[in-house]
């Protein structure tokens, strides 16, 4: 065997260990037994040296200066610049500080979920302090003197800046503030759905839309989890959920939005299994997967006509007078305190929110003793309302204290991303609307399988959607879109 060959062969091994790893994690947010937090703390922090160790094997090294590239096609070198990049992040990084933040965010999570659910900051603090300070050790070590936010950002959006998303950011915030504006600002105010529907029934049509967006159960489930995330990769592709008998749309949303990261992960081109190109090449282009089929698609009004017929069916009612008055409800624009549960209007407000803070903690202006105040404060600022308890603020989210600084921003980069799916997709299938009509998305995806899914990480993020699209990424195409739906929804 040639070094390219051992080379791609000892990768194979690590990714599947890698994805060992992450079927501990999906177990310990889904199965896993209460008490066994601390046992399982230590399977990670265990498992991640061993992964730790082999992605910084010498061998590695030597064989990325023996492989001739000249030699390789183009998917064999887009294999060579993701290994690279996966090698040089991970010698910077010591042994010992990365399996101590894989326990220390293992058994976080549990303590974070006890902190939201009895609305306990204090109980909670602590255990964010030991996190941040661990983030910050790991964005020095990986920024080698540049700034720590990148290096850490860069591991889910590799080539992003924060500079460049507040850049963005400060382009979006003044058409959304004044969009929210005027629509709060209108005599329209669409009311939420009313009655009670059986977990049961929720999860029943969930299934079925899921099985519509293209879904493919061989190589997938759906599960509870306190907050819906999804694990996996190639042929073991699982997805959760949760559910309010008094809110039917969180359920079916949320699943609608996990189905959208599933559907690119099991689209991916099948010989890329277990490989540095078998994933999705960031969390921006995942993200455009989730939110495409969450809003563009789920909240359309085609779509909304069928789900609230099917409602009907499963439940006797849809929770609205008829099916506009659905379409307005799932589309309600409204303050509300939950980032997962936000209108398109706002979601973006809360993922700003989000970036800053974060880029505070780990740059050191802002501790973690000060966190929940600032929070506070910014949500009135942003949002001109005030936080009523912890589960609605700053114990919202799981992903501090898992460690994920830098995820954040991804979100909305994902919107980006889905504003410019989301035109050429338009152009390219006329049959859209009907199909969304009776309930059905296959059309759609596979559209979005053949011009994003199936590359996986064989482009850069930015290349992936320029060439789907034929113009590069930007953020006009989802604000004309939120202009356009938002004003004709409220009559502005």
């Amino acid at each position: 065997m040639g070094a390219y060959d051992d080379l791609i062969a000892y990768e194979r091994e690590t990714q599947a260990l890698a994805q060992v790893m992450g079927r501990l994690g999906w177990d310990q947010e889904t199965v896993m037994p209460k008490g066994a937090a601390h046992q399982r703390a230590e399977e990670m922090g265990a498992l991640e040296s061993v992964l730790h160790r082999r992605r910084t094997d010498p061998r590695v090294g030597e064989w990325l200066e023996a492989v001739d590239e000249t030699a390789l096609d183009h998917a064999a070198r887009a294999q060579l610049r993701h290994i690279l990049r996966g090698y040089i992040r991970a010698m910077r990084l010591p042994e010992t500080l990365s399996s101590q933040i894989a326990r220390v965010t293992s058994r976080a999570q549990g303590i974070w979920a006890e902190a939201r659910a009895a609305d306990d900051v204090a109980h909670f603090l602590p255990t964010l302090a030991e996190v941040v300070r661990l983030k910050r050790e790991e964005a020095a070590a990986l920024a080698q003197g540049g700034d720590p936010y990148d290096a850490l950002l860069d591991d889910y959006e590799p080539g992003a800046t924060g500079a460049g998303i507040a850049a963005m950011f400060d382009r979006m915030r003044p058409r959304l503030v004044e969009l929210r504006e005027r629509i709060l600002g209108s005599d329209r105010h669409p009311a939420p759905l009313s009655g009670r529907f059986g977990a049961e029934g929720q999860m029943t049509v969930a299934r079925e839309v899921a099985s519509h967006f293209g879904y493919d159960w061989r190589h997938g489930r759906l599960d509870h989890s306190v907050h819906p995330f999804t694990s996996g990769s190639g042929t073991d592709v699982r997805i959760t959920t949760r559910v309010d008998e008094g809110d039917p749309l969180n359920c079916l949303y949320s699943t609608l939005h996990e189905v959208g990261h599933g559907a690119y992960e099991q689209g991916i081109d099948p010989a890329y299994l277990l490989s540095p190109l078998g994933e999705g090449v960031s969390m921006g282009v995942h993200e455009s997967q989730s939110r495409i089929y969450e809003n563009q698609l789920g909240r359309s009004r085609a779509f909304c006509g069928w789900l609230d017929g099917r409602l009907a069916e499963v439940f006797g009612q849809s929770g609205a007078a008829d099916a506009d008055a659905f379409y307005a409800a799932v589309n309600r624009v409204h303050s509300g305190y939950i980032r997962t549960e936000a209108d398109e209007v706002h979601y973006n407000l809360h993922i700003m929110l989000r970036f800053d803070l974060e880029r505070e903690l780990i740059a050191g202006r802002l501790e973690v003793a000060d966190l929940e105040e600032a929070w506070n404060d910014r949500f009135q600022s942003d949002f001109g309302v005030a936080v009523d308890k912890p589960s609605n603020g700053v114990l919202q989210d799981v992903h501090w204290s898992v460690g994920l600084f830098g995820y954040f921003p991804t979100y909305t980069l994902g919107n980006v991303y889905a504003g410019c799916l989301y035109t050429a997709l338009r152009a390219a299938v006329p049959s859209l609307d009907d199909d969304l009509a009776r309930g059905h998305a296959e059309t759609a995806t596979a559209w979005l399988r053949e011009n994003v899914q199936r590359h996986g990480g064989l482009y850069e993020p930015a290349e992936v959607i320029q060439r789907a699209c034929g113009f590069d990424p930007h953020e006009g195409p989802l604000l004309d879109y939120l202009e356009a739906k938002f004003g004709a929804l409220y009559r502005l």
